[in-house]
């Protein structure tokens, strides 16, 4: 009679505890929710961040090319990689600072400052180029720690620091070049160092400038530096959320103070290119080279929120760019519509980095 009365017992309590398993089970189990054809593109955007201006590239290039007369002509294509070589180096230099959540409107300031510091000792002066130059990027990285300096350590704004560090530089250009230019011929007898990236040379029709290799090499080495060293992943952490990255052992201050102390060796060196691209020394030109290097970096899907973005596209921002002006320009459309597409797709940019940023799960 006992076990009779037994079995059932042993039964429902089994019953009870696989019930209770069960119900468990059904309590850890999520349904993965579907994600619509929209919010699909926006995670694959989201994850590949320089998807979408290789698009607007690809398909700039084929809609300048089907109703601009010439403009795959390997002249026209290299002209231009050659119109985009300074803003692209700009580039590099704005991407780095961008990376960590900054901004920086003195990279062109430091550009020409450090052109009137070479060509002010290598042809006023009679100072040998191998000297001037490296003085003149020297000048360009104590720019960049000066920005880095008042960010770090002081703790204030980029933008009203490099505001007021972009008037201050361009106040020492004037006061040292006094406003005057120095002429491709007195850079060839006094200088000819300063003129060594304007040298150009023929591959398969296509005529290429050193200037413009320089700067592929330079976008392959960042691009080497930011996603292989332990810099590249501080640079990305920091501007991902500083506190973070201070609280997981990053020295923040220094990786700041790096990054634009680096940018100003970076602007220095454009304006090397830039004299060779140039041929002279002028306290005037590339005045506006900060904000077209901003627009290469936002159009290249850089958040301008930090921690996010691409080196390459800065480089497919910059080609952006110069193929919307060129590709316009031969299809006869006036320069007032020019700036007027480069300001929409600035506009176009912003838009989609904020809706990328909505990303969630």
């Amino acid at each position: 009679m006992t076990e009779a009365t037994g079995a059932p017992g042993r039964r429902s309590m089994q019953d009870f505890e696989a019930a209770l398993t069960g119900s468990a089970t059904e309590v850890a189990t999520f349904d993965e929710p579907r994600r619509s054809l929209l919010q699909q593109v926006q995670h694959f955007l989201h994850s590949h961040p320089t998807a979408v201006p290789v698009i607007v590239l690809l398909v700039s290039v084929l809609i300048f090319g089907s109703i601009a007369n010439n403009f795959f002509t390997p002249f026209n294509l290299t002209l231009i990689v050659q119109q985009v070589t300074i803003i692209g180096i700009l580039g590099i230099a704005m991407t780095l600072i961008i990376l960590t959540a900054g901004i920086d409107l003195s990279v062109a300031a430091i550009m020409v400052l450090s052109t009137v510091v070479m060509g002010g000792l290598g042809v006023n002066l009679g100072i040998p180029s191998v000297i001037a130059v490296p003085i003149g990027l020297l000048c360009g990285i104590a720019c960049g720690a000066v920005n880095g300096g008042l960010v770090t350590l002081f703790r204030l704004p980029p933008f009203i620091v490099t505001l007021g560090t972009w008037k201050i530089f361009f106040a020492l250009v004037l006061w040292l070049s006094g406003g005057q230019s120095i002429r491709s011929q007195d850079i060839d007898i006094h200088a000819p160092l300063l003129k060594v990236f304007g040298g150009t040379f023929n591959l398969m029709g296509a005529q290429f400038t050193t200037g413009s290799v320089m700067m592929l090499i330079l976008f392959i080495v960042f691009w080497y530096v930011l996603n292989w060293t332990a810099w590249g992943r501080h640079v990305y952490a920091v501007g991902d959320d500083r506190e973070a990255a201070a609280l997981s052992g990053i020295n923040t201050n220094r990786v700041l103070m790096s990054v634009y102390a680096v940018a100003g060796g970076l602007c220095a060196f454009a304006g090397w290119v830039a004299i060779g691209r140039v041929g002279s020394v002028s306290p005037q030109s590339f005045f506006e080279g900060n904000l077209d290097a901003i627009t290469a970096v936002v159009i290249g899907g850089t958040s301008l929120f930090g921690g996010r973005g691409s080196i390459i596209g800065t480089l497919v921002g910059a080609l952006i760019v110069g193929v919307f002006r060129s590709g316009l320009n031969l299809s006869g459309v006036d320069v007032l519509w020019q700036q007027f597409a480069v300001g929409a797709l600035i506009i176009i940019a912003v838009a989609i980095d904020q809706w990328l940023r909505k990303v969630s799960g």
